[in-house]
């Protein structure tokens, strides 16, 4: 390859200034040596961005262009930053400052504030978390562990985007941002926090930046101190800075425009966070006269992957996907990405774990492996799998699934009522082991309903949930077990999981697996509701999801599988869909808005009943004929505007039937039916088992369990009361 992405471990410092430009392909060799006014390179993933800015450091530098000292090149992470300095000693620039902005603002707040204000810098808070607590108890707002953790983060989003706590509630509506708690009571704790950090003589790291910019903004000797200093500046991952960064970055550079970016719009996944792709969009129009690159030379991926990422961006629209790259593969060939369908969420995790031993035994080293998914909750069914197959595994930017703070305080309850037994009131109206673990675990969080928005909130419930599935599964495989018996399995399975680390395969969400590649990736649960996640509402919201899939593809070098499930559990209604993402890339199916199938080879389906199953073409509203998403429209049939032709009086005859079942089975009335079955059931009137059973909502056991009284009430006749006598 001629732009390598690896390197021998002590390679040698380049003789000279034309030396360093060796090996670099003909783009990067241009943004090496451009070295005057503003340069905008706009880089794809694989494309060696990191080499292409770190050889223009180490050029200007040997060339005596630029002054080491005077060169601030700064980026988003320590380990990025680490990396870069790395680099520019290997090539002979040892001197250059590389840093994240934070440390960059820190180093200077910390010279400065002596002779701008007097005295020590006020102490920087390790951890704003315990202070928003306070706050949230001085103001009398009763917050939980997770809306505490979800209410700090939504303060560091305030503060980096610029918003004051008085315009936070606007600012919330506007964003169209799910906030944990109303915006005014949110708005007030923060206002609190910031009256607390200023009576205690503290600051955060956001106001790191804040006072910096204020500082600069300021003392204009100060700020020409600054500049005289660094002179030519370099910002990695430009389309994840915020709002507070740029104007930092405004104020470092004044009206000078020796500036270097880089960026892919195509990568923007951090908008929650405050990140925007603006800036890097808007760089030519700041700069009219900029110099601009584009490097699309792939060098990390084979052309099968790249030309499926390629076709994930061309279905994009919105600001971001106007400005795509369209990739081109520097390495040879390689296998077709695999797509598998599997019956069942376990089936999926199995059958990965036995493609990952697979791929073990071939020579590809565990290490090189990752499994990525969309959120947290959903690492738990294949740490399972692969304790089972014998893989060692690591996860990378969460816990292990049983030594989650939630998960660990669900298992002190369900241990604590086991041991009680009868004697504990909660469980008094619980009937059958999964009705009990409903009951224990709605004291912790878990709901029938999932919350709406992301955040700590969701991740809980996520984990909870996980753990409510996993006793119907013991529930469903053992009938007659109790609650010990459950407490005993999740004891074996918490400790089947202390597998080595040590070169081990990755488990990890999509969010952190940015900006690292491995040899095989395995993407997972690609379905609608978590591909895009259900809480992605408007078409922004929709993109960002895309992207998100995106650099989950062009994490891959050399083996990339797709993966999903038709249903939760065994033997539940295939009622999933793969998501739309894929749709017209995948092979066998049509791209939106029509077209032929996409992609080359075949889907595998796999899971046992899943590979004997008729495949389910889309979900298609009934009345208008358009192609339905939503769950909800899905079991009805039909989109939520279009006109019902329910029958009125049957659902009330439903709901006073399903009443009298809850009562009697001592369960709410949503496990009998939930409403949208019923309002399904009453707008089809199913005349026969099976119209019944076509009925989402509606399976194999609840129509052995209801169907009769279901058709009897269709029919518009009365159900017997079995209880009564002649």
């Amino acid at each position: 390859m001629t732009a390598a992405t690896h390197s021998t471990l002590f390679p040698q410092v380049p003789e000279s200034a034309d030396a360093v430009l060796d090996g670099l392909d003909p783009e990067q060799r241009e943004v090496a040596t451009a070295l005057a006014g503003p340069v905008c390179v706009l880089a794809g993933a694989g494309t060696g961005k990191t080499r292409a800015i770190t050889h223009r450091i180490a050029y200007g530098v040997r060339a005596g262009i630029l002054q080491p000292s005077s060169v601030l090149a700064v980026t988003f992470t320590n380990r990025a930053a680490g990396e870069m300095r790395g680099r520019l000693r290997q090539l002979g620039a040892g001197g250059v400052q590389a840093r994240t902005f934070h440390s960059a603002a820190l180093r200077q707040l910390q010279y400065f504030w002596p002779k701008v204000v007097g005295g020590e810098l006020p102490r920087l808070l390790e951890r704003k978390v315990q202070l928003v607590a306070e706050a949230a108890a001085r103001c009398r707002i009763r917050l939980d562990r997770n809306e505490l953790r979800d209410v700090t983060s939504e303060i560091e989003w305030a503060k980096v985007t610029q918003t004051v706590p008085a315009d936070y509630p606007a600012a919330v509506a506007k964003s169209l941002r799910d906030a944990p708690r109303d915006p005014a009571e949110v708005g007030q704790i923060y206002a609190m926090y910031e009256q607390l950090k200023r009576d205690r003589s503290a600051i955060d790291f956001e106001d790191v930046l804040l006072l910096t910019v204020g500082i600069l903004q300021d003392r204009h000797d100060i700020a020409d101190q600054v500049r005289r200093q660094y002179q030519h500046f370099v910002v990695d991952e430009y389309q994840d800075v915020s709002p507070l960064q740029q104007r930092l970055l405004d104020l470092w550079l004044g009206d000078r425009d020796s500036l270097c970016v880089v960026g892919d719009a195509s990568q923007t996944i951090y908008s929650f966070t405050g990140a925007t792709p603006d800036h890097l969009l808007n760089f030519r129009t700041r700069h009219p006269h900029a110099t601009v690159v584009k490097l699309v030379r792939d060098y990390r991926s084979t052309p099968q992957v790249v030309h499926l990422a390629n076709g994930l961006l061309r279905q994009a629209s919105g600001r971001a996907a106007e400005h795509r790259l369209e990739l081109v593969s520097q390495r040879d060939p390689g296998p077709e990405p695999a797509y598998a369908e599997y019956g069942d969420e376990p089936a999926e995790a199995e059958g990965t774990a036995r493609r990952i031993r697979e791929l073990i035994a071939t020579g590809v080293p565990a290490g090189e492996i990752a499994v990525l998914f969309r959120v947290n909750a959903q690492s738990e069914v294949y740490e399972q799998a692969l304790s089972d197959a014998g893989v060692p595994y690591q996860l990378r930017g969460a816990e292990r699934f049983f030594e989650r703070a939630e998960v660990r305080e669900a298992g002190v309850a369900l241990r604590g009522a086991a041991r009680a037994g009868g004697n504990d009131s909660l469980l008094d109206d619980a009937e059958g082991l999964v009705s009990q673990v409903r009951a224990v675990l709605s004291t912790k969080g878990w709901t029938t309903e999932p919350p709406a928005g992301s955040g700590a909130v969701r991740d809980r419930w996520e984990s909870l949930a996980a753990l409510v599935r996993l006793a119907e599964d013991f529930a469903r495989a053992k009938p007659e077990a109790t609650l010990s018996d459950l407490v005993a399995e999740l004891d074996e399975r918490a400790a089947a999981q202390h597998a080595p680390t040590v070169q081990g395969v990755t488990l990890a969400s999509l969010h952190s697996a940015k900006g690292l590649e491995w040899d095989a990736v395995f993407l997972v649960g690609l379905t609608e509701g978590m591909m895009p996640i259900t809480y992605a509402k408007t078409d922004e919201q929709i993109e960002e999801e895309r992207r998100l899939l995106y650099v989950g593809v062009t994490r891959a070098r050399l083996h990339l599988s797709l993966s999903w499930a038709l249903s939760r559990s065994p033997g539940g209604r295939a009622s999933r869909r793969p998501t739309r993402f894929l749709a017209g890339l995948r092979p066998g199916s049509s791209a939106p808005g029509g077209g032929g199938a996409g992609g080359a080879g075949g889907v595998e389906r796999g899971g046992g009943s899943a590979a004997r199953r008729r495949r389910r073409g889309p979900a298609l509203c009934r009345v208008c004929g358009k192609t339905l998403t939503d769950a909800g429209e899905m079991k009805l049939m039909r989109c939520e505007e279009c006109p019902s032709d329910m029958d009125e009086a049957l659902y009330e005859r439903l709901r006073e039937w399903r009443s009298g079942q809850a009562r009697e089975l001592g369960q709410p009335a949503y496990c009998v039916f939930t409403d949208k079955t019923l309002m399904a059931i009453a707008e089809a009137v199913p005349g026969s088992e099976g119209e019944l059973a076509a009925i989402s909502g509606v399976g194999g056991r609840k129509l052995e369990r209801f169907g009769a009284d279901v058709l009897t009430l269709c029919a518009g006749q009365e159900v017997e009361d079995e209880g009564e006598e002649d």
